[in-house]
C-alpha cells in the first residue's frame, strides 16, 4: 500500500529544500552521519529514516552557523573598546551565553534523530554560512553591524528548514527552529537599534 504524502502545516511557501524533500548539501559536504549500532534497537519515533537524515543535515547547518556566531560574539566581548565598552561588553556576554546554550539544544536534537552532530572547526567551516570572526577586531559599532548580519543569517537559515521539519511531521524540530528565529530576530533588532542616530 502506498504511503500517503505528508503535508506541510506551514503557511510559508516551501523552500527548494522543502519541495525536494531533502536539505541541499553545501559545497558537496555531507554532515550528520547516521549513528547507532547493530546492538541497539532501530529508531521508531514516527519520522522515517530519509526525513530524519534531511532534518539532521539542516540542523547541522543551523548548528554550524550558531556556533560560528557564538564564537564571534564571544570574541567581540573580549575585544570591544571605546566609549560603549561597558554596555557592549555586558550585552555581548548575555548574547554569547544564550548562543552557547542553543548549540547544545540543536546538537542534542540531531542526536535524538539518530545522527551524529558535527563538532569540529573543520566541519563547521565547510557548512557555515555565517562568516568567521574578523582576524583584527573591528571598531565597536562595526562589531554590532557584523552581529546584526550574523543573527539575521541564522534566522534565515533556520526558517529555511522549518517546512522540511513540518513536512516530515517533526513538530519538536519545527518548534525549536521557530523559537530560534524569535531569538535571532529580536537580538538583531536590539543590535540594529544601537546603530540608529
Amino acid at each position: 500500500m502506498a504511503k500517503a504524502a505528508k503535508k506541510s502545516k506551514s503557511s510559508i511557501a516551501a523552500s527548494p529544500a522543502a519541495s525536494a524533500g531533502k536539505v541541499p548539501v553545501k559545497g558537496g559536504t555531507r554532515v550528520a552521519g547516521e549513528s547507532g549500532s547493530s546492538g541497539a534497537p532501530g529508531i521508531n519515533i514516527g519520522i522515517d529514516r530519509a526525513d530524519r537524515a534531511a532534518i539532521a543535515e539542516g540542523l547541522s547547518r543551523v548548528l554550524a552557523d550558531t556556533y560560528t556566531l557564538y564564537l564571534t560574539t564571544h570574541n567581540f566581548h573580549w575585544n570591544v573598546t571605546g566609549p560603549h565598552f561597558n554596555s557592549l561588553h555586558a550585552m555581548f556576554m548575555q548574547q554569547y551565553t544564550e548562543l552557547w546554550g542553543a548549540t547544545d539544544i540543536i546538537a542534542e536534537r540531531i542526536r535524538a534523530l539518530g545522527h551524529y552532530a558535527p563538532g569540529s572547526y573543520a566541519e563547521f567551516s565547510k557548512i557555515a554560512t555565517v562568516p568567521d570572526v574578523p582576524q583584527n577586531p573591528p571598531k565597536a559599532m562595526e562589531m554590532v553591524r557584523i552581529l546584526v548580519k550574523g543573527h539575521e543569517t541564522v534566522s534565515r537559515i533556520s526558517r529555511e528548514f522549518i517546512p522540511v521539519a513540518e513536512q516530515a511531521g517533526d513538530d519538536p524540530t519545527a518548534d525549536m527552529l521557530t523559537a530560534r528565529c524569535t531569538v535571532h530576530d529580536q537580538t538583531a533588532w536590539m543590535l540594529r537599534s544601537l546603530l540608529e542616530e
